[in-house]
């Protein structure tokens, strides 16, 4: 059976359409499909961002540097028979002579406990309490929303309700204070209008604990 020949080329042949062999593969383990994981849920478990606690790890570490150089050039210089320091022979007589219900004893027992409880709260907590956590889109990628830049957003949009003259945002962790101004319409009407308004861009925000909305609306104040 012949192939249909085609309109005659420039040149006077005679062209003919040929169907192009097709080379099959089969598709290696690398190669196989894996489809995109499923976006988390609103109100998923989504853990806080970790501070680095740059300046509390710092100081810590620049006393404790501090203090053991300290020790360890008296020891060296009592190993090799020179007199201990001053200090060191004085600090030891206090916490020999002292009783343990000295007041001296007691405060500076109080302030090392206070320092001591203060360095476990920051081992122990998070930190970075102004960073939103978002939802997750692809397992190897985290994102968060700084409070500062999602307020003005909730603050934009309440602004497109009719009737509103002004609003003030402040995001917390869990919830979300607004307060509007209302100049003209119903305060009932305004209020159901910004609960949808708002929550709709709550939910635009991508976070991953989305914070409950607390809407208020007044009327402005007498001026005088």
């Amino acid at each position: 059976m012949s192939e249909p020949q085609g309109p005659q080329g420039p040149q006077g042949f005679e062209g003919t359409t040929q169907r192009l062999p097709v080379v099959e593969r089969d598709a290696g383990p690398d190669e196989a499909y894996r489809p995109p994981p499923p976006p988390e849920r609103e109100g998923g478990r989504e853990s806080r961002f970790w501070s680095a606690r740059r300046v509390p790890a710092g100081v810590t570490a620049l006393l404790l540097l501090l203090v053991a150089g300290v020790f360890l050039y008296d020891i060296a210089a009592v190993r090799a028979h020179r007199p201990a320091l001053g200090w060191r022979r004085e600090l030891a007589r206090q916490l020999a002579e002292r009783p343990l219900d000295d007041t001296w004893v007691l405060l500076g027992a109080a302030v090392a406990a206070v320092l001591g409880l203060w360095l476990l709260v920051l081992a122990a907590t998070p930190g970075l309490r102004d960073v939103l956590p978002m939802r997750r889109t692809h397992p190897d990628v985290r994102a968060g929303l700084h409070r500062a830049a999602a307020a003005p957003v909730l603050r934009d949009r309440a602004m497109e309700v009719a009737g509103i003259q002004s609003v003030r945002v402040r995001i917390g962790r869990a919830h979300a204070d607004v307060r509007a101004v209302s100049h003209f319409r119903d305060l009932d009407d305004v209020r159901a209008d910004l609960d949808s308004v708002l929550t709709d861009a709550v939910g635009g925000l991508g976070l991953a604990r989305p914070p409950a909305l607390s809407v208020r609306v007044r009327r402005p104040g007498r001026k005088g």
